[in-house]
């Protein structure tokens, strides 16, 4: 299996093949669905080789993790509003608008469905995020969720929502969640 991050080098035609790849995997899941995307379309609306990209991530499950770690790493910014509850509602409201993008869905979908390694390419980005803003409260001496808890609670009914429905959720309806998330938190602290 080849390693994506081991193949990518920095500068020059890697760096404009990388580009030119990735700019033609969004082009072509905005215009077909998640099965037509395959290398050799790839690599045509790409103007390379499917050799090149088979060289550089191996497969298209490779290559679309690749692209959603790319396009998923530090999209939004982790507030810094000087609370908790602050803190989490501008973070997952951000989430929330970012998964009502078209674009955005369809590679999540077409990532997903790669393999067992496609959410992760969707969702570490988001884990380091959260992380942050609960590490930051703990710094100000608050009491926090752990991490793992605030992802499944937070995140796990945001991405149902984007990928599974047709009703895609608001930055109100984030609020709401994190005010029930904090309030179950402190009851189970209690």
């Amino acid at each position: 299996m080849v390693d994506a991050q081991a193949q990518v080098r920095p500068g020059g035609r890697s760096a404009k093949v990388r580009a030119a790849v990735h700019h033609a995997v969004a082009q072509l899941l905005a215009e077909e669905p998640a099965e037509a995307l395959t290398i050799p379309a790839i690599a045509a609306r790409a103007g390379v080789h499917p050799t090149t990209v088979y060289r550089r991530w191996g497969s298209a499950a490779q290559l679309l993790g690749d692209v959603a770690t790319s396009r998923f790493s530090g999209d939004v910014v982790v507030p810094d509003t000087g609370t908790l509850t602050g803190d989490l509602e501008r973070w997952l409201g951000d989430v929330a608008t970012d998964l009502t993008d078209p674009d955005t869905l369809a590679l999540i979908r077409a990532t997903i469905g790669s393999g067992p390694d496609g959410g992760c390419a969707c969702l570490g980005d988001r884990h380091e995020q959260l992380s942050a803003i609960i590490e930051r409260e703990r710094s100000r001496g608050g009491r926090a969720p752990e991490v793992e808890h605030a992802a499944d609670f937070l995140l796990g009914p945001l991405y149902y929502r984007a990928i599974f429905s047709a009703q895609p959720a608001s930055s109100d309806w984030a609020r709401e969640l994190v005010a029930t998330f904090l309030a179950a938190s402190e009851a189970l602290a209690a």
